[in-house]
């Protein structure tokens, strides 16, 4: 282990809040900007599909913007291959009559006119072959195009994901705003033990948005950030959870439930794959609270 390793790990053991506030990698949960993104919310998947399908659509216009390029290219020099085909075979016939004149008028040998006619027949011979190989290319190009083309299909499905994910938001929104709007009613001391309330029967969906309806009346924010970290830790939603714990911690280090929130962060961050950091949680926990519950589980999950 090097110095700087160490002297992290003095600071976790002596610190575990500030570890909290200190360690944004820790809480990389859900982060749809990271190369491998983990411990995502179903919004989230959501997302992350239409970004790679966004992508994926985008690439393949680019891809198919450059090959009509290149077609456009080979279509131009075909243009002038015929169009050169035409004024030789043009002057190919100007210059037979002219032969044949001059034949005519000096009885030249048919030997020379015909050397002539074949050279001009050879001549011809090779701009045909050169056009049917650029016809050949064109052919191969214009197939790859078709066999990566975005079809009306592939479109219409990629609209229709954009649409649902707008819906889903909408939907999830909407549920939010009616219940927020209903718990406005009440006092905050009244909706702080609704919200108590709905915890203990379970309702969590309920309980949810009576915490936030606290957090944005600046009712005991720590306590409202731990009780949804709570529920989204039961709901196996990791990432949201480590999000909730760490915005509680960074409020109020001294709360009674704080061994339980580093606990279930440390858990959170293991299941989400962040196993060096949620061993560093389970450490600190030792360290901090060594006679508690919460560090005889840490002492557990760090064997």
């Amino acid at each position: 282990m090097n110095y700087k390793a160490i002297i992290n790990l003095f600071i976790v053991a002596v610190t575990p809040t500030f570890l909290l506030a200190a360690e944004p990698s820790a809480f990389g949960a859900g982060d749809l900007s990271s190369p491998e993104p983990y411990g995502l919310t179903s919004s989230e998947k959501v997302i992350l599909e239409t970004k790679d399908k966004l992508k994926k659509v985008a690439q393949k216009s680019n891809s198919q913007a450059s090959q009509l390029d290149a077609l456009r290219e080979r279509i131009d020099g075909l243009q002038s291959i015929v169009e050169s085909i035409g004024r030789k075979t043009h002057n190919n016939k100007v210059s037979i009559e002219k032969f044949k004149e001059e034949e005519n008028a000096s009885f030249a040998s048919s030997s020379e006119y015909q050397t002539r006619l074949a050279a001009s027949v050879e001549e011809n011979s090779q701009q045909i072959a050169t056009l049917k190989t650029s016809l050949v290319e064109i052919s191969k190009l214009l197939d790859d195009i078709n066999a990566h083309y975005v079809t009306k299909s592939e479109y219409n499905t990629l609209v229709k994901s954009v649409n649902d994910f707008k819906d889903l938001v909408a939907k999830e929104l909407k549920g939010t705003r009616g219940s927020s709007s209903a718990s406005s009613k009440i006092s905050s001391s009244k909706l702080y033990n609704l919200a108590k309330k709905n915890y203990n029967r379970k309702y969590y969906t309920k309980a949810i948005a009576n915490y936030e309806e606290l957090i944005k009346r600046g009712y005991k924010p720590a306590y409202a950030h731990y009780m949804i970290g709570d529920m989204y830790y039961k709901r196996k939603n990791y990432a949201k959870a480590i999000s909730y714990f760490k915005k509680s911690a960074a409020l109020y280090s001294k709360a009674s439930y704080m061994p339980t929130l580093m606990l279930h962060t440390a858990i959170s961050m293991e299941k989400t794959g962040d196993k060096a950091h949620a061993n560093s949680f389970y450490k600190a926990i030792i360290a901090k609270y060594p006679n508690s519950a919460e560090a005889r589980e840490a002492k557990k999950r760090l064997k």
